[in-house]
């Protein structure tokens, strides 16, 4: 199946690396080794489980293009595109206020670069703070084990800055500084929820 993005260019997968087998050093104690996009799938299950709040991902918008249909009852995807840009990754109610947030790693011990988001996510952001929706980032810096919110409003700040010329990243500093840790945990993961309460 050829997937391809809106300017028609197909998705190339990453090619597995060839050459000679060595045993793996890293070691996964329980759900270290989860990516952060799956600890918030498993913390929004949670929250949802529990009756404190429906948070989902929402799913990338793809137009099929050619379907085969080798048997009756099955069909195969062969030719597809992202029909439009995604805006945030997830967005849902909690305490009768509407959430809507994008999800972000680095590892970057540093900076997170400004290069992971882009235009479209922050003029959603932007139109969904307007009408007095809670919009923020979910940042993980994955080498220092850390996880932060991040506030819409403090990231347009430095998103305006980059495009007039200024710096490119946002010092870790000054996530550690003006976001907020969400302390991982394990029911749920991501206890990011907590962290919420404070923008309330």
């Amino acid at each position: 199946m050829t997937i391809r993005y809106p300017n028609g260019n197909a998705y190339q997968a990453p090619t597995a690396k060839t050459g000679p087998k060595f045993p793996s050093t890293y070691t996964n104690y329980g759900k270290r080794g989860m990516t952060l996009e799956e600890e918030l799938n498993e913390s929004n299950t949670y929250y949802e489980t529990n009756g404190v709040a429906v948070v989902h991902k929402k799913p990338t918008p793809i137009r099929i293009v050619k379907v085969d249909y080798p048997k009756r009852s099955a069909a195969v995807i062969k030719e597809a595109y992202f029909s439009t840009a995604s805006t945030t990754d997830y967005n849902g109610v909690y305490q009768g206020h509407y959430l809507d947030f994008d999800a972000k790693e680095t590892r970057n011990k540093g900076s997170f670069p400004l290069k992971n988001f882009h235009q479209h996510q922050i003029d959603h952001m932007r139109a969904c703070t307007a009408q007095g929706g809670i919009c923020f980032a979910i940042i993980k810096f994955v080498e220092r084990q850390e996880v932060f919110l991040y506030r819409a409003t403090d990231l347009f700040t430095f998103w305006d800055e980059q495009t007039r010329g200024g710096r490119k990243s946002i010092p870790y500093s000054e996530i550690a500084a003006h976001g907020i840790n969400i302390p991982v945990g394990l029911q749920p993961p991501i206890p990011y929820l907590k962290a919420v309460d404070q923008l309330l």
